[in-house]
């Protein structure tokens, strides 16, 4: 696992209740290993006025309370949290998701890769990933990210419904549902695995940070 650095980041306002701090402008492992430090220290400073703290894939969002903290004043919170050292706990949680290949996109998937599937499996299943975000839709987790000869670009095309517990596999990174939504990503499997439970506290497992093993059912 490589070690955050330490990457001066982008303080955006978003409306008068939130704050964006940006650590790049596309997907890098520094990128989401500072955006996932970042937001790990703010939970721990448990900063005046902030409500909420949700990292993304390369960004953290602030909630505040504007009658608490003013903008300019939880800027310079942050920016000294940024100055600080990182927290050196990068690796959480192990989680073990099985996986039953056999999606309806998995031979285009091996065909642009030059690869059988045994082989695919085998090169997809060979190294733990790191949970990079989760969102978008409830429980969504983003895992990645794979090496430089597992990259395919996503489908051309938009399904309007994958089911929960679909795996999917696109731009160095494999993504897992929980909920049924519509999906740009090739469909390589399914899994029993669910990151999301409404009558849980909280709903879901895996945070940004987490680690998780792929294996073949």
């Amino acid at each position: 696992m490589l070690e955050p650095e330490q990457l001066t980041p982008l303080i955006l306002p978003l409306g008068d209740q939130a704050m964006l701090i940006r650590f790049g402008d596309r997907l890098t492992d520094e990128a989401n290993l500072a955006a996932i430090d970042f937001s790990r220290r703010a939970d721990a400073a448990a900063l005046q006025g902030v409500v909420e703290v949700v990292p993304n894939l390369v960004s953290v969002l602030l909630r505040y309370e504007p009658a608490t903290i003013s903008f300019e004043r939880l800027a310079g919170e942050v920016r000294l949290l940024v100055s600080g050292e990182p927290t050196g706990q990068q690796r959480g949680r192990e989680a073990v998701v099985r996986v039953e290949f056999d999606g309806e996109d998995l031979h285009e998937v091996v065909g642009l890769l030059h690869l059988s599937v045994d082989a695919f499996i085998s090169a997809h299943n060979g190294l733990p990933l790191r949970v990079l975000a989760t969102g978008f839709a409830p429980g969504f987790v983003y895992c990645g990210m794979h090496q430089d000869s597992l990259v395919v670009p996503r489908r051309r095309s938009v399904r309007r419904r994958v089911s929960a517990g679909t795996v999917l596999f696109a731009a160095g990174q494999t993504a897992i549902t929980s909920t049924a939504i519509p999906t740009g990503w090739h469909v390589i499997g399914r899994t029993g695995f669910r990151n999301f439970d409404p009558s849980r506290l909280p709903p879901s497992d895996l945070v940004a940070g987490d680690v998780v093993r792929f294996e073949a059912t």
